[in-house]
């Protein structure tokens, strides 16, 4: 499906990505009239709008009616990985309850933790020019050397995390 999208996106020279919503839904309802970054006709991008009511609409459908927030095939290094960080609930688990229960989340580590990530996040997205579905879905099928670039600081900001930065959070 994502490639028949994309043949079609391509056909019509449109580029698809998530975070750029954000900026339409912020030009639509009239944030930052004065900056030129929103002074666009925020119409003529609605269409990717349709993308992302599909992509919350596909989460919820998936958790309620297609098995939740359980994945097939985690393998052992990964569970003992996650035993030595301290996450020790249903490894098969999304979404992991030591890291996004209610008490994890609105701890004080918990809302330092996602304040700085989704503005780590909303600053890398726009520095980049996009967000990791745009550039790794949309740019390398248009063979754009940014997106490559980008898609290569993405997975090396991923292993950083995963095995430098988390397991020190975590530790506080």
């Amino acid at each position: 499906m994502i490639g028949a999208v994309m043949a079609l996106l391509l056909l019509f020279g449109k580029s698809l990505g998530l975070s750029s919503n954000f900026r339409t839904i912020c030009t639509a309802c009239k944030v930052g009239k004065n900056t030129s970054f929103f002074q666009f006709d925020w119409k003529t991008e609605s269409w990717n709008l349709v993308f992302a009511l599909g992509c919350i609409l596909g989460g919820f459908i998936t958790h309620h009616f297609l098995g939740g927030d359980h994945l097939a095939g985690v393998s052992d290094e990964t569970i003992t990985y996650l035993h030595s960080l301290g996450i020790y609930s249903d490894p098969h688990n999304v979404l992991p309850s030591e890291l996004f229960g209610t008490e994890s989340i609105f701890s004080i580590r918990g809302i330092i933790m996602l304040s700085v990530g989704g503005i780590f996040i909303g600053f890398g997205s726009r520095y980049a020019g996009g967000c990791t579905s745009g550039h790794a879905i949309s740019g390398l099928s248009n063979l754009q050397l940014p997106s490559l670039i980008a898609c290569i600081g993405y997975f090396i900001g991923g292993i950083l995390m995963t095995f430098v930065f988390l397991p020190l959070l975590l530790k506080i």
